[in-house]
């Protein structure tokens, strides 16, 4: 039997997710929700997905446009096993008492509070966890790219000590900011380090910056060691890690711009850079500490993990069976 899925929201995660699912040999796309008959409405239904409307208060928008609809969110719970919550952040814990009540599971996104699920999750790190579990978050993109390289090192972490310089919006956002401005986030710790510390048990401090671009966040890392490693160990390591991939400035990877093109290269959908990009050139090890920079593609690393916390919410594979399955599914490269 097939897990049935239902994706409520259809933006930029949603549509992703769905592709995702659609993939796989072992679930059922049955529907997504949507507030309005926008292009991805439009484009969903060509492509044969069932579009329901996201609550009753929207099908006039849906009338107006002479767009049928399968039904509304209400209608697809019925449907469905789980529905993966891609809402807006803070949408999902308001929407968390339809799916009790509807006795199904949730899968929620970073941009809710981890108190929202039972357990926070990145399939690497603690697959193990979200076995036969209801309600599951898969964090934010940033902290999936940080999880996966400092779950890889964790044995030889004392204290890890992060900067993240942020995308200030995606690149169909034409609503958010800066334009002309580096916006700190003056809070310190940043929220990405705590919410590392719902997934793994380590010791970490983290800060932010937003900046005028779209493409991707990159990550600052420096971490003090409790035991020895040495640069070549790193490298290892992280050619062994799934998800996770090394580029060189030499071979031509100068940017996240370059990093992009890559994904198209592969002709990935929406330039999906699902694995965590790091800088080969900018590992180094200094006494008892190591330093290096990785870029996270804001729209898609997080899509791998959505389809993991299926198979492990429901008990239909094993961490590596599932991760196998996932990454030759979505061509992820390791």
């Amino acid at each position: 039997m097939k897990v049935k899925v239902g994706i409520n929201g259809y933006g930029t995660i949603g549509k992703r997710v769905a592709y995702a699912v659609s993939k796989q040999d072992d679930m059922e796309l049955i529907g997504v929700t949507k507030t309005k008959p926008d292009f991805e409405a439009y484009l969903a239904r060509e492509s044969g997905i069932p579009v329901y409307a996201a609550s009753e208060e929207f099908l006039p928008r849906f009338e107006k446009a002479s767009f049928e609809v399968a039904g509304t969110l209400n209608d697809l719970l019925e449907e469905v096993d789980v529905i993966v919550d891609a809402t807006p952040g803070g949408m999902g814990a308001k929407n968390k008492a339809l799916y009790e009540k509807a006795g199904i599971k949730a899968v929620f996104q970073g941009g809710e509070k981890a108190e929202v699920a039972q357990v926070s999750f990145v399939a690497q790190a603690n697959y193990e966890k979200a076995l036969g579990k209801d309600y599951v978050r898969v964090v934010s993109c940033n902290t999936t790219g940080l999880t996966r390289t400092l779950s890889a090192l964790q044995e030889y972490i004392d204290y890890v000590y992060a900067v993240m310089i942020r995308r200030a919006a995606d690149p169909n956002d034409s609503k958010r900011g800066p334009i002309n401005a580096i916006k700190p986030t003056v809070e310190v710790p940043s929220h990405h380090g705590p919410d590392v510390q719902t997934v793994i048990p380590i010791n970490i401090e983290t800060m932010a910056f937003v900046v005028p671009t779209t493409l991707m966040h990159v990550h600052s890392v420096m971490i003090e060691l409790k035991k020895p490693i040495t640069r070549e160990d790193v490298i290892e390591v992280f050619e062994n890690t799934t998800r996770v991939l090394l580029f060189e400035k030499e071979k031509g990877f100068e940017s996240t711009a370059q990093l992009i093109e890559f994904a198209r290269d592969l002709h990935r959908e929406w330039n999906n850079l699902y694995e965590i990009a790091v800088w080969k050139e900018s590992i180094s090890v200094k006494g008892n500490r190591l330093f290096y920079i990785q870029a996270v593609h804001q729209e898609s690393d997080v899509v791998p993990e959505n389809v993991d916390s299926i198979r492990a919410m429901f008990e239909i594979a094993d961490k590596w069976e599932s991760i196998k399955k996932t990454n030759k599914s979505l061509g992820i490269l390791k």
